[in-house]
């Protein structure tokens, strides 16, 4: 095993779920021999750019210990899109911090963004191996079956949708209609999950607009109509796609 120093980063959006992932990380590398130092970016992998660079192995055992309840991404994230021009800042610092391993967890983009730094590396004939840690709400992520994130996300958004409808039930003589955006911009793993609380066809959801179907207006509006005329109010989720 090559020796050196492990970083990690965090990336997209905020959930606790991202900072279980960064404490089981931490703990597993410990084990490992060739690690020396285990090192945090903050702001992912934008803030690495500024060498803005923690030391993890210095946090207490309980205080990684707490980070599998703490809400938000502890490191802090970001969204910024690598360019090819961001590689070799990226490169330079790895090689300053005797970083062999990085270890980022989010979505697609944060995949994309470490599969580039360790291809570009590779170019570099410097050592390096990546590995990216599965988190996405979107459930989007090709070779897995659901990823951390997306069952916390499923529920509330279940829960948000049933406690919505029954609003709208009670007060369907005031708003008789309700459309609820799920996030997921070509998935629609949370906007099929709002109905996991259905018991009864008039129960919300009525209606799902789903990002990996072709949304055809005339055909929506008749089923508005059909479901306004049948239950006297109409609940709607669609994915952000739409």
């Amino acid at each position: 095993m090559l020796k050196g120093n492990a970083i990690i980063g965090q990336s997209g959006g905020p959930t606790s779920v991202i900072n279980a992932s960064l404490a089981g990380i931490i703990n597993a590398v410990k084990q490992l021999d060739g690690i020396e130092k285990i090192l945090g970016m903050r702001f992912g992998i934008e803030g690495f750019m500024t060498e803005s660079i923690i030391d993890l192995g210095k946090e207490s055992a309980e205080t990684i210990e707490g980070l599998k309840g703490t809400p938000s991404s502890t490191l802090g994230s970001c969204r910024h899109k690598l360019t090819r021009t961001d590689l070799p800042k990226i490169l330079d610092t790895l090689k300053k911090y005797n970083i062999h391993y990085i270890f980022l967890i989010g979505g697609n983009d944060t995949m994309d963004t470490i599969s580039r730094i360790e291809l570009y590396a590779k170019e570099q004939n410097y050592d390096l191996t990546g590995i990216g840690v599965p988190k996405t709400v979107d459930n989007d992520l090709f070779g897995t079956d659901h990823t951390p994130g997306f069952p916390s996300a499923a529920r509330y958004i279940a829960l948000s949708v049933m406690q919505a409808g029954i609003l709208a039930r009670d007060m369907q003589k005031v708003d008789q209609f309700v459309v609820f955006q799920a996030i997921g911009r070509d998935a629609g793993w949370l906007t099929a999950a709002s109905a996991t609380g259905k018991q009864t066809l008039a129960d919300a959801p009525h209606i799902l607009c789903l990002p990996e179907r072709a949304f055809e207006k005339e055909k929506f509006l008749k089923d508005v109509k059909r479901c306004y005329d049948e239950f006297g109010f109409v609940s709607v989720v669609c994915g952000e796609g739409i």
